[in-house]
């Protein structure tokens, strides 16, 4: 019992001494604090002691911009100096000057051979094996704004020779406008669809229906794509570049291959519409018109809108809205750029 008494007793006096040494320790530091503080201050201005908005900026030397906030603080943006200015400049810049144009009856032979080893995808297709996982053919194979009147006006103004079309999906754009060629004497422009053939993260979410199952981490979409193109007889002249956009316009640039009507329907952000809009502009031939879906989109900020746009005043173009749909004024002569 002695013990235990013995033991009650020191712990609390114990523990009382450990407190009072704490605080006596913060006091100490939080007024050594203090003082460090106030003397370390700068003395105040003579013309305004009280002011806050006298005090420099804040400047960071390895970030080329200021940041500036407003006086309500909820409203950040971000100015270049005049330092950076030129380091932006990079962003404007995309390759303008491209290759020797093919000849156009040459661009689908250039094609098969460049991707196809020379052979033509659709030869023997669909396989057996493929056929057993694509959906029926469609009547009307989905799509988005696919057959709005701006293919018809474009296609019966500029009478374009080669079609180059950024977002391809099922292939409906690309079918109405191979009709609408038909249907003006033209059946021999050719129509470049340039897609990954991937679809987008959550597309068979939404569109499950219209997308055959996927096979061996496969999406078909490229096969039912080309089904569709087989069924209608166009095969040999709608022909696909299963590639990356960007990829893609680098090889056409590279190769010599030019459109005369593009349309630009692939990536809606606006990184994604600024960099497609810029490297089809180098593949279209002078006196060509580009254009695009989703110019009045909410999507993503409405990114092909600004980008569309930026595009437009960076180039002296002009921009006419044709429903759901925009049209840059055609691509100058080389004399007049």
């Amino acid at each position: 019992m002695k013990g235990d008494t013995k033991s009650f007793r020191i712990t609390p006096i114990s523990f009382l001494a450990r407190t009072t040494i704490a605080i006596v320790l913060l006091s100490v530091g939080y007024t050594l604090g203090l003082f460090h503080t106030s003397s370390s201050k700068p003395p105040p201005s003579s013309s305004s002691s009280s002011s806050s908005s006298s005090s420099p900026p804040l400047s960071i030397s390895h970030v080329p911009l200021q940041l500036q906030t407003s006086t309500n603080f909820n409203c950040t943006t971000l100015k270049p100096n005049k330092e950076s200015l030129a380091a932006y400049k990079d962003l404007l810049q995309f390759k303008k000057q491209c290759t020797k144009p093919v000849p156009q009856r040459q661009i689908y032979e250039t094609i098969l051979n460049r991707i196809w080893d020379g052979v033509s995808p659709y030869t023997g297709f669909p396989s057996p094996a493929t056929a057993e996982h694509l959906l029926p053919l469609s009547s009307k194979p989905r799509g988005w704004g696919s057959t709005t009147p701006v293919f018809q006006d474009l296609i019966s103004t500029v009478r374009p020779k080669t079609i180059i079309e950024l977002g391809t999906f099922l292939g409906a754009s690309a079918l109405h406008m191979a009709q609408i060629t038909r249907n003006l004497s033209l059946p021999s422009t050719l129509i470049l669809c340039i897609d990954d053939f991937r679809t987008w993260p959550g597309a068979r979410r939404l569109l499950r229906s219209d997308l055959p199952v996927p096979y061996h981490g496969d999406a078909l979409l490229l096969h039912q794509f080309m089904l569709g193109v087989k069924n209608a007889n166009e095969s040999h002249r709608v022909l696909p570049f299963p590639f990356s956009t960007s990829s893609a316009l680098v090889a056409f640039c590279e190769w010599g291959i030019y459109g005369d009507l593009i349309e630009v329907d692939a990536g809606h952000d606006f990184h994604s519409a600024w960099s497609d809009i810029n490297l089809a502009w180098a593949v279209l031939r002078p006196g060509g018109v580009l254009f695009g879906h989703d110019y009045f989109t909410k999507a993503d900020n409405m990114g092909v809108r600004r980008a569309v746009t930026l595009f437009a005043k960076v180039n002296g173009l002009a921009v006419r809205p044709h429903g759901e749909h925009w049209v840059l004024s055609p691509k100058p002569q080389p004399s007049t750029l």
